[in-house]
């Protein structure tokens, strides 16, 4: 094991630790979380590495505002699987990194399907990770050894994994592509999750029309205003089914409210049905202002078939092609591409020639899909010679 790495716990050590990492032109930065109770993220740790430095703050100890600095730097910030990373920093900080590289999205672009930071520190470097404190609270003090040695391991060397990944992805014309790629997460990192789009989430409501689907909608945006202002889930405030109980029956009495379907007690807590009855009798008679859906429309079933075929042929594509067939292309993604979606994101970057136009030659029957001698699906010419299966015996 490592010698121990004491966190930085006082204003002035993350001030010295952020003004020698400024400096740098790469660092490492991971974060350890929870928000099992909470809306937001709760930060427990972060964790940096530049040069051949490593910092771990302890951020229940000191604000870990002053990373500002850091983010907005010139340095490249290196996470592996950034996504919840970003989610933290944007809400302790107000501020993401200026560039980012992620690894798992980097390795998804050599041939890795979706790979953990273990499997990557195993196939690049030859070393295990330790895992003796992967399912820690995070929150609990004093750390101890085997945590503090778990969380430094997550950013020691992925500086090195990231300049393993650049030169292949380099070698192999497509560093661009995951740079492309990171910089989208970036970008959608940066959104502000919108209370009004709320009800897009809850599956359970999508069905609903005319008066019921505009107190869904406004339900769902209450909920999650409750829970952004009290920093709890939104499944503590209330349930999806609940939701969409209640704006399928509208109840007019505590008691209507408590009986509903997905109700749990939880929800109705310290005074919460009140709110919630008084809530609904602000809405009860206001007029319909449903948001509009634009979401695509569904699936015509007659082309589902043409999906499934194109989706497998995607995936070996993907596997020849030595892609993560998620990064390539989703169902989702297909389904957009045979409905002629203006919007679908297959349309851009390198995906554009990858997917997009391959589809578009299958759509407008200049091309085919058939078994190759290995049993592999491939595209071809078309030959335009269906062939008819025989009747007869």
């Amino acid at each position: 094991m490592s010698p121990r790495i004491e966190p930085i716990t006082s204003p002035a050590g993350l001030a010295e630790m952020v003004a020698d990492a400024t400096t740098a032109p790469a660092y490492a930065i991971d974060t350890e979380f929870h928000r099992e109770r909470t809306y937001y993220p709760q930060a427990a740790l972060i964790q940096v590495a530049w040069r051949d430095q490593l910092a771990i703050i302890d951020p229940l100890s000191v604000p870990i505002t002053p990373l500002v600095e850091l983010l907005q730097s010139d340095g490249l910030a290196v996470f592996h699987a950034a996504a919840q990373d970003l989610e933290l920093l944007q809400h302790e900080c107000g501020t993401l990194p200026n560039r980012i590289f992620d690894t798992q999205i980097g390795a998804g672009f050599i041939g890795y399907r979706t790979p953990s930071l273990a499997l990557l520190h195993h196939d690049l470097l030859g070393v295990d990770l330790p895992k003796e404190a992967r399912r820690s609270n995070w929150l609990r003090r004093p750390l101890t050894e085997s945590m503090l040695a778990y969380a430094a391991a997550d950013v020691e060397r992925l500086l090195e994994i990231s300049d393993i990944l650049h030169k292949e992805l380099e070698a192999r014309g497509r560093l661009e592509w995951a740079e492309e790629e990171c910089a989208l997460l970036l970008r959608q990192s940066g959104k502000e999750r919108s209370a009004e789009n709320a009800w897009r989430r809850i599956k359970e409501i999508r069905g609903l029309k005319g008066r019921s689907r505009f107190v869904a909608q406004a339900v769902a945006q209450w909920r999650e205003e409750c829970a952004v202002q009290q920093n709890l889930p939104v499944r503590h405030v209330l349930s999806d089914s609940a939701v969409a109980a209640v704006a399928q029956r509208l109840p007019r009495t505590l008691k209507q409210l408590r009986n509903l379907e997905g109700m749990e007690s939880r929800n109705l807590s310290r005074g919460a049905d009140g709110k919630l009855l008084d809530f609904l009798n602000r809405i009860r008679g206001a007029e319909i202002k449903s948001v509009p859906d634009d979401r695509p429309p569904k699936l015509d079933q007659s082309l589902k078939p043409t999906v499934n075929l194109i989706t497998s042929w995607a995936t070996h594509h993907a596997a020849e092609s030595d892609l993560d067939p998620t990064l390539l292309a989703t169902r989702s993604d297909i389904e957009a591409l045979v409905r002629g979606d203006p919007d679908c994101r297959a349309l851009r970057g390198w995906r554009a020639g990858m997917i997009a136009a391959p589809v578009q030659q299958l759509l407008q029957r200049t091309a085919a899909i058939a078994l190759d001698s290995q049993g592999r699906l491939v595209l071809e010419e078309r030959s335009r010679r269906p062939i008819s299966p025989t009747t007869r015996s």
